[in-house]
């Protein structure tokens, strides 16, 4: 692809493709370029650094996070609606909780959720610092959430590198865990109910029943509120 046709956004387009693939350690201007059939050089006339590059997928993804209508939906199934959208993103690509942790993320896609967010929890009735604290408090519970599988990717990818067999190795280390756990009364009772490789694992609904149960803590806020600004 000459370098005169080649556009920013198709750049950081390749590069999420990559970064789903091989996550962070996968990402370099070469094999960018050779997905785009273009000389690595041509990409730094529009991305200088693979930072950048970075930062620029890392916003980009924040767009596939549909934010439903205020106007036309109660706070709370917009809550749950706007988290679950960030979920689902988060696991589709793993490699954006990993970058948190290792690069300067921002840009307006990001702060088109954040904004929206904000606007939510305002509605529902708190104040402009504690719609803030909300907000916060309901994004590090989803970015918690889905940390889980990205490592699992991660870890993965790692073992797989190492030249071993990562589904062989993993199972040998639950395997391992599971023998530790049994000697504790409340593993050994959970993982009676279950195969020992599966001890890392958590209940399916594990994510919806801590989000209810966020929510059901910023009704119950919300209710106390009420109830001293009419006896006020």
């Amino acid at each position: 692809m000459p370098r005169d046709t080649l556009t920013a956004d198709q750049i950081v387009r390749a590069a999420i493709e990559l970064l789903d693939e091989g996550g962070l350690d996968g990402l370099n201007m070469r094999s960018l370029g050779q997905r785009l059939g273009s000389a690595a050089t041509a990409i730094y006339w529009h991305i200088k650094t693979k930072d950048d590059l970075v930062r620029l997928a890392g916003d980009a993804i924040w767009d596939e996070v549909e934010l439903p209508e205020l106007d036309i939906t109660d706070w709370r199934s917009a809550a749950v609606a706007t988290a679950a959208g960030m979920h689902a993103m988060l696991l589709r690509h793993p490699w954006l909780g990993q970058a948190f942790g290792s690069h300067l993320l921002y840009g307006p896609h990001k702060s088109r959720y954040d904004d929206h967010t904000l606007a939510l929890y305002e509605k529902a009735g708190f104040t402009a610092a504690d719609a803030d604290r909300a907000a916060a408090t309901v994004f590090v519970f989803v970015l918690g959430s889905a940390l889980g599988s990205a490592a699992q990717v991660s870890l993965t990818r790692r073992l797989n590198r190492g030249g071993g067999d990562a589904e062989e190795q993993l199972a040998a280390a639950m395997t391992q865990a599971g023998e530790i756990a049994m000697g504790f009364p409340r593993l050994r009772e959970r993982l009676g109910t279950q195969a020992a490789t599966d001890y890392s694992a958590a209940p399916e609904d594990t994510f919806a029943f801590g989000l209810r149960c966020i929510l059901d803590g910023f009704e119950a806020r919300l209710a106390d509120l009420t109830d001293d600004t009419y006896r006020a």
